[in-house]
């Protein structure tokens, strides 16, 4: 009898210490809990894809390059987070792409880099998810503006200035303003710094803009009319052999392939804020012309709009004292023709005969 009841107290002690094991879960039982613990979980409060800031441009066809997303968040509790590659939808072909990291204890941010070639015009979309909170980046691609020209050889002038040049259409132009101060014969032309003399002139001259020769590298130098028509300069060609200033009907020819004077400013114009002066408005230069904005000389002398406009004398009369002109301007994506003065100071494109 003593030995049962030995065995009895001894069940009731072992009984008795696997509930001291043993803690209630959440439900209030006395079993094991099994709930996940979250300590090390990267969580967050809010994710703010609508104020992303978005760096670099996409362009169909183009890979990506340097183009990111800076997302900001709030609420981060400081715990690590893996990296994430996202593929974009609407638009294929791209990736989101974030680092592994670790979230600030507050407000922070992370940042994807893209990355890939777009495989159509539209808008990218990422759907992003982090720190237990969701969202959708979009990101605007492009389309290449389709290049009209096609670069042909470079020539050289008398003086050994060499050019590049290109074909647009049917015509094959200089790509560059005209540098040179003889004619193709070799014939000086005179170099006019004065501005009593130079408003004087009914014979050929030419000048730097600000008579400053710095000027004539990137803008090239500036004639008045009398050295561009071969009716005033002696039968004389200021272009090199086999080249021509262009009449007015030419350049329209020009114009036209573009698409009309109100379009085809933009497809000649240099693409950038460097030589060309803010805002530079609709520049491509899809027709590979190139054109520089040189300013001109007015007739009393004077330099004006260098940075502003662009002008390009024809080799075509308009009455007796001004003759036709080709302009383009920072402000506008147009091309305009007008007249001139003829002892004013312009540019000079060459035409392929």
């Amino acid at each position: 009898m003593k030995k049962v009841l030995f065995v009895f107290a001894l069940m009731s002690a072992m009984v008795s210490c696997k509930k001291e094991t043993t803690t209630p879960n959440k439900n209030g039982n006395n079993s094991v809990d099994t709930t996940t613990q979250t300590v090390n979980v990267p969580l967050i409060s809010a994710l703010d894809c609508s104020g992303a800031v978005i760096t670099g441009t996409l362009k169909k066809g183009e890979a990506a390059n340097s183009v990111s997303v800076k997302i900001n968040y709030s609420g981060g509790n400081g715990k690590a987070y893996l990296a994430q590659s996202i593929t974009s939808t609407s638009v294929s072909g791209l990736l989101a792409k974030l680092t592994a990291g670790t979230l600030v204890n507050g407000n922070g941010s992370v940042t994807y880099e893209i990355s890939g070639t777009p495989a159509s015009v539209g808008t990218a979309n990422f759907e992003i998810a982090l720190g237990g909170k969701t969202c959708s980046i979009h990101l605007n691609v492009g389309d290449v503006p389709q290049i009209i020209g096609k670069p042909g050889p470079n020539i050289t002038d008398v003086e050994g200035n060499t050019y590049k040049t290109v074909y647009i259409g049917t015509q094959h132009w200089m790509a560059e303003n005209l540098k040179v101060s003889k004619y193709s014969d070799g014939t000086t032309i005179p170099n006019i710094t004065d501005n009593t003399q130079w408003n004087n002139l009914t014979t050929g001259a030419w000048a730097y803009y600000n008579n400053d020769a710095g000027n004539n590298a990137k803008y090239g130098t500036l004639y008045n009319w009398y050295a561009v028509s071969p009716t005033t300069n002696g039968n004389k060609n200021v272009c090199p052999t086999g080249w021509h200033v262009p009449t007015d009907a030419e350049w329209t020819v020009l114009t036209d392939y573009l698409g009309g004077k109100a379009v085809a400013g933009g497809k000649m114009k240099e693409v950038d804020t460097t030589s060309w002066n803010s805002p530079n408005t609709d520049a491509t230069n899809t027709s590979l012309f190139t054109g520089l904005p040189g300013g001109y000389r007015g007739y009393y002398g004077d330099y004006n709009a260098i940075g502003y406009h662009g002008n390009w004398w024809s080799s075509t009369e308009y009455g007796c004292c001004s003759a036709w002109y080709c302009n383009l301007n920072s402000v506008y994506g147009f091309a305009r023709s007008g007249d001139n003065r003829k002892e004013g100071g312009l540019s000079v494109r060459c035409l392929k005969d």
